[in-house]
């Protein structure tokens, strides 16, 4: 049978105040748009209010400010998104459920010498090399490679087909998604007489700190000497390149296809949108916010930036405007040649 509740019992589950009728039975959660009578929806944005009114939606969370006397059932809280979250968890209980397989898969292969800890879950086709070591109550699912010598904390994930190479260091509750790569080789290269391109050989290793999420298909590449490190509570999106002995400072988000260089390094809770671009030894102070598509070329201070170099925001927008009158300055222009002549 299908779970279902009244707007009451859902009230008292996400510590909510109720207004409207208390007995509506929910049947599920849903978006704005597609929610029907018996579906709750939530508002976390202002600019989503005129999709509120328009919803079909029996109940939906708001704001603990948001105006009453509306006609539908509304749920008040602190955190409409979270409040959302934790019913649509206890409509779908099994949401978290990544695997069907537990404990040690028999064709895991896993070098006599690697330890690994309780309550551990390692799935088909693991390989596990010489001297690893694998924490208490971690997930490691089909076809992960872990090189020799590395280390992985406690109530880790670490998702299919991902590669941890040698001597790697991995925290605690970090979850790396599908086809990520940890610790391969940073790009260096000198040049011999004859201008061939010869790599240097990078011996570093990859650190990443506890809470942290790597997103699919991202690479942190090793460091040349020391450690690429990626600080306490970051979260990596999917497509990410970090380069060789990069810092990357605590609670970071870093969003798609952003690509960072050599032994640049970041301070706290910096944003790096989609797509941009951090040249090499470098540094971005703590709270610096780049706009998706820029290009970084200089160290920043703390605020917002956009463009390519990037600028402050405020600039940025001023040159904006500038740049869309450049066809009314070029008519003006013109007409006043004509006078002149």
């Amino acid at each position: 049978m299908n779970k279902r509740f009244t707007t009451a019992e859902i009230a008292k589950l996400t510590d909510s105040i109720l207004e409207g009728n208390p007995s509506l039975e929910i049947l599920n959660v849903a978006d704005l748009e597609s929610a029907g009578p018996n579906d709750i929806s939530f508002l976390a944005n202002p600019r989503y209010e005129s999709a509120m009114k328009k919803s079909q939606a029996g109940a939906v969370f708001v704001f603990d400010q948001f105006p009453s006397g509306n006609d539908r059932v509304l749920l008040k809280c602190k955190d409409p998104s979270r409040a959302f979250q934790t019913l649509a968890e206890l409509f779908n209980p099994n949401s978290d459920k990544i695997t069907g397989f537990t404990g040690i898969h028999s064709s895991a292969v896993i070098h006599p010498t690697a330890k690994i800890g309780q309550n551990v879950s390692i799935g088909p086709f693991v390989v596990i090399d010489e001297g690893s070591e694998i924490a208490d109550n971690t997930r490691i699912l089909s076809h992960v490679t872990i090189g020799p010598l590395c280390t992985i904390g406690t109530n880790t994930t670490i998702h299919a087909n991902v590669t941890i190479r040698e001597r790697c260091k991995i925290g605690s509750n970090v979850t790396i998604q599908p086809g990520a790569v940890i610790g391969s080789c940073g790009f260096g290269y000198i040049q011999d007489k004859e201008g061939k391109h010869i790599k240097l050989n990078q011996i570093g290793i990859v650190v990443i700190e506890d809470d942290v999420e790597i997103g699919a298909n991202t690479t942190i590449d090793r460091s040349r000497f020391k450690e690429t490190r990626i600080g306490k509570g970051s979260k990596i999106d999917n497509l990410v390149q970090i380069g060789h002995g990069v810092e990357v400072g605590p609670q970071n988000l870093i969003i798609a296809q952003t690509g960072i260089a050599g032994s640049t390094s970041t301070g706290k809770q910096v944003i790096l949108a989609g797509q941009v671009a951090v040249a090499g030894h470098l540094h971005l102070d703590d709270n610096v916010i780049v706009a998706g598509k820029s290009g970084v070329s200089k160290s920043l201070k703390a605020g917002t930036y956009n463009g390519i170099p990037c600028i402050p925001l405020a600039d940025y927008n001023k040159t904006a405007v500038y740049i869309r009158k450049i066809p009314d300055l070029f008519d003006r222009v013109k007409k006043l040649e004509k006078e002149s002549t």
